[in-house]
């Protein structure tokens, strides 16, 4: 019972907090995330009262398992964007996009930080510098496909944009295997070449392959069944399954064998989208039905965001730094790639903002610099404090870009375009919009009315 009241609290307070952030022309997951503060530990948790809120970060990871789940179909769309056809017109710039800025983030980070560590080396190590270097690499895909939903965003901005999230986990696993493992030898003074080369680029092909292997059997299954309800729920219980699959994690000798869930999921959702005929309308349901999990994922995060970072003033100072550079370098990287492989030129100028969003594989990684002693705790609370500032405001300035772009159209003509897509009758008016190219359906007043002028004119 407690878990369920949690549950239906934490999306009751995300969709009440969205009628209010409606009025400041926020995004729906910004008003998710700030529900969550509010119901989390800090605030109205804080006072103790049961199933008011979360009254400690012990009850929020408690539903840790719908965050998995969460992230599992988040991927699984974001992969259905990697569909043959369209990656023949964008696939060479999502992936020079996707590497070059990510690397570009990670070396201004670097840079700055070990010019902080040069001034304060009492605060920060050389080890800490280069695993949060490293951590700077990652984006939040979550946030980013949760704002393009609710816009209904679509141009060029947005076509780039997904895969390059995408990448963007992959180059993120090398990147922080290497520089986490030099780190781990500045500290400890073991040199652990299998760590830092081997076992990243394991997971990653490990993860490709499982995730390959789970698509083209749903697309077999998928072949079984008739009615889309049945696809749906089948499409739905092997998203469940390769979310379970992919916690997996054995040895073979010195090698860990691991999974991304995240490369698992985009993987599954693009073979699926690339063998399947009937994968579009089957990604249209499945987002429909994931729809009140994904209000809850943000909710939790929201929630686990830990406001007492605040009170380090050494921990706020390194926050900044790492902000702004970070910032710097996704902006940098993806408008200097975009414009050496000739991408539009309101992609250049926006994609770097879009860029900036940070959370889930940001906290992953930050979970696992732990294994740096006291050294990790630094890291943990200084990612923390930047995944609290990126999450407030990095899902508003995607928006703000992909609707300077173009890719977001004004909300009223959206309004008006559906209202006369729901004309319907046996009569035909031409859409304005589209100079009479288009015809749609009179309603039944107007065609009856119709009828009538013509029956006193003869």
């Amino acid at each position: 019972m407690d878990t369920l009241l949690s549950v239906s609290v934490a999306i009751l307070a995300g969709l009440l907090m969205t009628r209010l952030s409606r009025l400041a022309k926020l995004p729906a997951v910004t008003a998710y995330l700030v529900s969550g503060v509010l119901i989390g530990p800090y605030c109205l948790g804080a006072f103790g009262i049961n199933h008011l809120g979360f009254n400690s970060f012990d009850q929020v990871e408690a539903l840790g398992l719908a965050s998995d789940i969460a992230l599992g179909f988040i991927a699984f769309s974001i992969g259905s964007e990697f569909r043959v056809k369209d990656l023949k017109a964008i696939g060479k710039q999502a992936t020079v996009v996707g590497i070059v800025q990510a690397l570009v983030a990670t070396v201004l980070v670097d840079l700055a930080l070990f010019v902080f560590h040069m001034v304060r080396p009492d605060i920060l190590s050389v080890s800490q510098v280069l695993t949060l270097g490293a951590i700077a690499t990652a984006t939040a895909p979550a946030a980013t496909l949760m704002v393009v939903r609710e816009y209904k965003a679509k141009g060029p901005l947005t076509s780039i944009l997904l895969p390059v999230v995408a990448l963007d986990d992959a180059v993120g696993l090398v990147v922080f295997a290497v520089s986490f493992g030099i780190a781990k030898t500045l500290v400890v003074g073991d040199l652990d070449m299998v760590s830092i080369l081997v076992n990243p680029l394991v997971e990653i092909v490990a993860s490709l392959s499982l995730g390959a292997a789970m698509g083209w059997v749903l697309t077999q299954m998928e072949k079984l069944f008739n009615s889309n309800t049945n696809r749906l729920n089948m499409t739905i219980a092997f998203v469940f399954l390769t979310v379970a699959l992919s916690l997996a994690e054995f040895h073979i000798g010195p090698v860990t064998v691991g999974f991304s869930s995240l490369l698992v999921c985009m993987m599954l959702g693009t073979v699926f989208c690339n063998c399947c005929p009937l994968s579009e309308d089957l990604m249209y349901l499945a987002d429909k039905w994931s729809s009140p999990l994904l209000a809850l994922f943000f909710v939790l995060c929201g929630a686990e965001l830990d406001l007492g970072v605040f009170a380090s003033g050494s921990i706020v100072l390194v926050g900044v730094v790492y902000i702004l550079f970070r910032s710097a370098g996704k902006y940098i990287g993806a408008w200097a790639s975009a414009t050496a492989t000739h991408c539009p030129a309101s992609t250049c100028k926006y994609l770097g903002i879009t860029l900036l969003p940070q959370a889930g594989v940001a906290l992953g990684m930050c979970t696992t610099a732990m294994e740096l002693g006291s050294e990790g705790a630094l890291i943990r609370n200084i990612t923390l404090f930047a995944v609290l500032i990126y999450e407030l405001v990095g899902p508003l300035m995607t928006k703000l870009a992909l609707t300077a772009a173009g890719d977001i159209q004004p909300m009223h003509e959206d309004v008006k375009n559906r209202r006369q897509l729901k004309l319907a009758a046996a009569g035909e008016t031409e859409d304005p919009k589209d100079s009479g190219r288009r015809k749609f359906k009179l309603s039944a007043s107007e065609n009856v009315r119709a009828t009538r002028q013509k029956a006193h004119q003869h």
